[in-house]
């Protein structure tokens, strides 16, 4: 994506490094800025939009849980005690049209599908990627975002793109594409460094551990932004798309999910929630 990231603190992305974040025991819940307030909108048949969601309110005690891994700006991430970003806009506009609370668990990457799966939580948004892997165990809603794989690498580093990076050591995020990824490149000598929070692997870039890091290219943009002696390589790793996982075979809260976003996305909501944390260079 052409794009930059608004500037984010050096003391918010410190306070993302250092919160817990293990597997799925060391679940934080955390409450919104603001109670998602009910879908006061007149249906067709006369009822509100909570009133038509009443059945599926009734069933969940009226709350929308998200999982995420607040890890990720500008997508989530920490701001003081609070939990930020497009993701958890998005979230709440939805929970919104739904006539639902939104309730948000911060746990582990590569916990939010089990998560999903064991039905702890109704849906996942943490810049999540549609792959055929993630497919065989949740469901997807239609996406809602593009996005990239980078690399960072130290501004005196030789390597020029995804090419160059067999044989060296490679820092990824567990559980993320970017793991997925560049895991295949271990057969060609790579070695693959992973790490519970992206944050912790350019941390490990810019003392010098490692030779690289693949992430996602709006978090890339924000680290480097923010530590010196950094760059992100201009031709991406590969390209991909976001979208909002569910477990599988819930179509009832799929189609409510694409209902709203489609609702979201037609009304200009999901534009502005982009553009607040996101400009255009």
């Amino acid at each position: 994506m052409k794009k930059r990231v608004l500037a984010v603190t050096m003391a918010a992305l410190m306070a993302a490094s250092l919160t817990a974040c293990g597997g799925a025991s060391n679940v934080t819940t955390a409450a919104v800025s603001d109670t998602v307030a009910a879908d006061k909108t007149e249906a067709a048949d006369g009822t509100t939009g909570a009133e038509a969601d009443k059945s599926s309110t009734e069933a969940t005690g009226g709350k929308l849980v998200m999982a995420t891994n607040a890890e990720f700006p500008p997508y989530e991430f920490h701001d003081g005690d609070k939990i930020v970003g497009i993701d958890v806009e998005i979230a709440q506009a939805i929970a919104g049209e739904l006539g639902m609370e939104l309730e948000i668990e911060d746990i582990a990457f590569d916990s939010i599908i089990p998560e999903l799966v064991s039905g702890k939580a109704d849906m996942g948004l943490a810049g999540i990627t549609v792959t055929d892997e993630r497919k065989q165990n949740v469901d997807f809603s239609d996406t809602y975002a593009a996005a990239s794989q980078k690399i960072i690498v130290k501004e005196d580093s030789k390597l020029a793109g995804p090419d160059e990076l067999a044989g060296v050591i490679v820092g990824v995020q567990l559980g993320t594409t970017g793991d997925i990824y560049v895991s295949d490149l271990e057969a060609e000598g790579t070695t693959v460094e992973r790490y519970n929070k992206g944050f912790e692997a350019v941390q490990a870039l810019s003392q010098g551990k490692i030779d690289a890091v693949v992430i996602d290219g709006e978090p890339a943009k924000t680290f480097v932004s923010q530590i010196e002696g950094l760059k992100i390589l201009e031709e991406s790793f590969t390209d991909e798309e976001y979208a909002i996982a569910v477990k599988k075979g819930n179509t009832e809260l799929l189609d409510k999910i694409n209902a709203a976003l489609k609702t979201l996305r037609e009304n200009g909501t999901l534009d502005e929630i982009v553009a607040k944390y996101i400009t255009a260079e």
